[in-house]
């Protein structure tokens, strides 16, 4: 723990205030660039900034000041600004020197401020110090790293709802009907009434019934979640050298997989991902599925076969410019249960392939129905499937509450004949398992698991 411990007397009384040491991290990515951000939260900020920082004229919060920071032998020209808490991020004075970008120059700086009594922050300090100090909630610290960590559009938009207020208001309300329902329990057993008590039983289980229709609407989303968090898993299969890879390369439009004449090239299974519509397809290139008495094509084979696997879709190449042959209709009869388009390649040669099942004409070497491609995917699996504008659930963490809570009301089902001063602790449960979406009764263990992910410097 980095705390410096304070007394004061307070009309007699001792009391003790934790203060937060003064830590300081680079905030940008490590690398090239125009600028890097170097920051410090604490106390001391100001006084460590003025003994290395020197610039015209006062320094103001809320100011950019222009200056030179003592590097030791050299000064780097550089802006420095000064927030006084409350008003910064973190609820703390926080001062953030903006300085030539490039790894050197921020880690000479980070280091020289902590030679003059910094300390280094650790993973997600600075907006962990943000809640403890109430500037943010633990729902708004889960939207900062989400946001950063997401990796597409339609990934971003649902961080923005689901973790925004949009979630926290119908949990609220969730809580709200099992706070009031408690409330008429209190009453009920303070004032025992045998007739009272039936009716007060028959809301008890009206209200949950509500509240668990409601949960399980919001645990409806989860495999939404999964397509919008992790993508879509696009399998590309087929008999050896009818394009698959040839087909990746123009799907992805560069060049990942090897393309060459000789058959059995693509040994592995070979990944790439683009963003479609704000989703991320995420294509994985498969060995040709033959018999092979090679050992590492065949092992390639059997990779291509989980691939398969573990898709959500299946794109079913063929070399439309070639009849369909045995090795083709091999390959078609493992693909069973899963969604599938045929894509008819070398469309740009002379077709000489029968009419397939779903399917659609292209050429990977031209180019041609590429985009169609894409977008006839789109439309198998996520137009009907995805409602952009609804409340879709895709953190992990709150995924998990909301089944505790939902499996928690499905045990008071099963004891309704219980005394309400039991069902009362059971409802009280559901209550707290929400909370901790809401952060409302957070403990130190969920805060932990949160602010793990940030990285340092946040």
């Amino acid at each position: 723990m980095k705390h410096l411990f304070l007394l004061k007397k307070n009309r007699g009384c001792d009391i003790i205030f934790y203060v937060n040491k003064t830590i300081v991290a680079i905030s940008t990515p490590l690398g090239k660039g125009a600028i890097s951000i170097v920051r410090m939260s604490g106390r001391e900020s100001l006084a460590i900034a003025a003994k290395v920082f020197s610039c015209k004229g006062e320094i103001e919060p809320r100011k950019m000041m222009l200056g030179k920071f003592n590097l030791g032998q050299v000064y780097e020209h550089c802006l420095m600004v000064y927030f006084k808490g409350p008003f910064s991020f973190t609820g703390e004075d926080m001062v953030e020197f903006q300085i030539h970008g490039g790894v050197t120059i921020a880690q000479a700086v980070q280091q020289v401020l902590l030679d003059n009594g910094a300390v280094m922050a650790e993973p997600g300090e600075f907006s962990k110090r943000a809640f403890e100090n109430g500037k943010i909630s633990l729902n708004e610290a889960e939207t900062i790293v989400e946001e950063i960590n997401s990796e597409s559009e339609a990934e971003l938009k649902s961080v923005l709802s689901t973790s925004g207020s949009r979630l926290l208001e119908k949990i609220k309300s969730l809580q709200s009907e099992l706070t009031t329902l408690l409330a008429e329990i209190e009453v009920t057993m303070d004032y025992p009434d045998e007739d009272e008590n039936e009716v007060v039983r028959d809301k008890i289980f009206e209200k949950l019934n509500y509240v668990n229709d409601q949960l399980l609407a919001l645990l409806k989303t989860a495999q939404e979640a999964r397509f919008v968090k992790n993508g879509l898993k696009i399998a590309l299969v087929g008999k050896a050298n009818v394009g698959k890879s040839s087909l990746l390369n123009a799907l992805l439009g560069e060049n990942k997989a090897i393309v060459t004449s000789t058959e059995g090239t693509t040994r592995d299974v070979v990944e790439g991902s683009i963003d479609f519509n704000g989703i991320r397809f995420n294509f994985y290139d498969t060995a040709g599925i033959r018999e092979s008495s090679d050992t590492i094509e065949k092992i390639g084979i059997e990779k291509s076969k989980k691939a398969l696997e573990d898709s959500d879709i299946v794109l079913m190449v063929y070399d439309g410019s070639e009849k369909l042959g045995e090795n083709d209709q091999n390959v078609r009869k493992i693909i069973t249960d899963k969604p599938f388009i045929s894509v008819i390649n070398k469309v740009d040669k002379r077709r000489a392939i029968a009419k397939q099942e779903n399917e659609i004409e292209v050429s990977a070497l031209s180019g041609e129905n590429i985009e169609k491609l894409k977008q006839k995917i789109f439309d198998m699996t996520i137009k009907n499937q995805i409602d952009f504008n609804s409340l879709i659930v895709t953190n992990e963490r709150q995924l998990n509450h909301l089944k505790n809570a939902q499996k928690q009301i499905e045990e008071i089902f099963k004891v309704k004949n219980e005394s309400l001063e039991i069902l009362s602790l059971l409802i009280k449960k559901v209550w707290n398992e929400l909370g901790k979406i809401t952060g409302e009764t957070e403990n130190e263990d969920i805060i932990s698991v949160i602010f793990a992910k940030f990285c340092v410097g946040k």
